[in-house]
């Protein structure tokens, strides 16, 4: 009587259980997250496999990204191109402005006094140059600054790379940590079967057949506990070099989940990429670049004016008193450098050339737009289709554990051997991989979509 009265406590205990378990799950998603944390709070590999110069550093999401945002070698080269195209739209610009030059052109002459460039041999010289109206010179000057503005946007899109690989490094770590917790756990459950199996067979209640099968099942799950521990190291050795810290650190990373924001409507994402997307924004500054060039060309028939002046200092020895009349030591000149082109080949061809490139920029553009509004609607379907795959999986963890929960009722009741017990703990595992999977591809849908609609921010804000 005490033994039934134990069983029927234990049953009722089992069945409460059950359907507590069964309130949570039908909650939705969330629950399985809860259990996702709680699982990854109650067993650390990485803790136990901290290295002996410091304990583990636990990351999150946000941290990771910003860390690697401070530390990318990529953002680093990114900003000295940014830099050198700064510098590179200055020298044209240059031109504009006042210069100033001092030397000497001073040597010996025999004959009429001149230098190769054309002027007065002299002890010292100063000149003086601006450009004042020089129209090509002027479009190449507003394209290098406009080629300077699309560097910056280059480096913003090299940021929203960094965040993105990031994102997704983190992210799998995470999954591949759960994942080999429930894979050791497998480990054990498939190291009973076989045991139990062998017995069985030795009894001669089982066939060899069964034995093998039940080798099969603890040889796949130890192949793929050596895989994961595979994808683990490279995705820790990836992390740490994107977040700047030594090979020896240990890492923590806790479930997260992304925003909501990937999940706009189709419209409103369309719109938010048209003016937020990094190749969209590049193309269009190349066709603006490409405007200033061609603008400043066609006015290259338009006459040019520069300012300049010199002063000089000469010398007698240059026999200048043997062909000018009269001698000064000191001169000094100012006035304008005006040319009217009245015929040029050159600035036709110019012409020509500016004018192709411009229309090539335009069809870039446009085949950008194109191209970006079915980018943009596609991989809205796809974050729509990776949420309904999770769905799918959620519910399977949710029929697994309640199949799991019976049948351990049954168990501890005497009416299922330990066999059958363990095979249905190692459907629930592959069921939370499974979940742990269609997360994971939910959350990489949706970081390729908020980079696309050059959203990426609002994932670390």
């Amino acid at each position: 009587m005490e033994i039934t009265r134990r069983r029927r406590s234990m049953k009722m205990q089992l069945l409460g259980r059950v359907a507590g378990m069964t309130a949570l799950l039908v909650l939705g998603g969330g629950a399985a997250g809860a259990q996702e944390t709680s699982a990854r709070k109650t067993s650390q590999p990485a803790a136990q496999e901290a290295p002996k110069d410091g304990a583990p550093v636990a990351l999150t999401l946000k941290r990771a990204i910003e860390l690697a945002l401070q530390n990318s070698k990529e953002i680093q080269v990114a900003k000295i191109q940014a830099s050198v195209a700064d510098r590179a739209a200055q020298i044209t610009k240059a031109q504009f402005m006042p210069n100033l030059y001092a030397g000497s052109g001073a040597g010996y002459t025999l004959g009429i006094p001149e230098t190769p460039g054309g002027r007065a041999p002299s002890i010292f010289n100063v000149s003086y140059t601006e450009q004042v109206f020089n129209e090509p010179l002027r479009g190449q000057a507003k394209e290098t600054q406009e080629q300077s503005k699309a560097q910056r946007i280059a480096l913003e899109d090299t940021k929203n790379s960094v965040i993105t690989r990031t994102a997704m490094a983190y992210l799998e770590l995470g999954k591949v940590r759960h994942s080999l917790e429930l894979l050791r756990k497998e480990q054990e459950s498939a190291e009973k079967i076989l045991q139990v199996t062998q017995e069985r067979q030795g009894e001669g209640y089982e066939l060899p057949v069964e034995v093998t099968r039940a080798q099969l099942t603890k040889a796949q799950v130890i192949q793929r506990i050596l895989q994961l521990e595979g994808r683990e190291d490279e995705l820790e050795v990836f992390l740490r070099y994107q977040v700047g810290f030594s090979e020896a650190q240990a890492i923590e990373v806790t479930p997260e989940e992304l925003p909501g924001e990937a999940e706009q409507a189709g419209d409103n994402l369309v719109a938010m990429a048209m003016t937020h997307n990094a190749g969209l924004q590049l193309a269009a500054s190349d066709v603006r670049a490409k405007e200033f060039r061609l603008k400043g060309e066609r006015r290259g028939y338009w006459p040019t004016l520069e300012l300049v002046s010199i002063y000089s200092v000469l010398a007698q020895f240059n026999n200048f008193s043997q062909f000018f009349r009269t001698f000064q030591r000191n001169n000094f000149n100012a006035g304008i450098d005006m040319r009217v082109p009245i015929f040029s080949a050159q600035t036709k061809a110019a012409i020509g050339l500016a004018q192709i490139n411009l229309e090539a920029a335009q069809v870039n553009l446009t085949n950008k737009k194109n191209e970006l509004t079915g980018e943009v609607r596609q991989k809205t379907r796809r974050v729509r289709e990776r949420d309904a795959a999770k769905e799918v999986a959620r519910l399977e963890l949710q029929l697994a554990q309640q199949q799991v929960a019976i049948l351990q009722a049954q168990f501890a009741e005497g009416k299922l051997n330990l066999r059958d017990m363990e095979r249905a703990r190692l459907e629930e595992n592959e069921k939370w991989m499974a979940y742990l999977d269609a997360n994971f591809q939910k959350q990489q849908a949706q970081l390729e979509l908020l980079r696309t609609a050059g959203q990426l921010d609002k994932v670390w804000q």
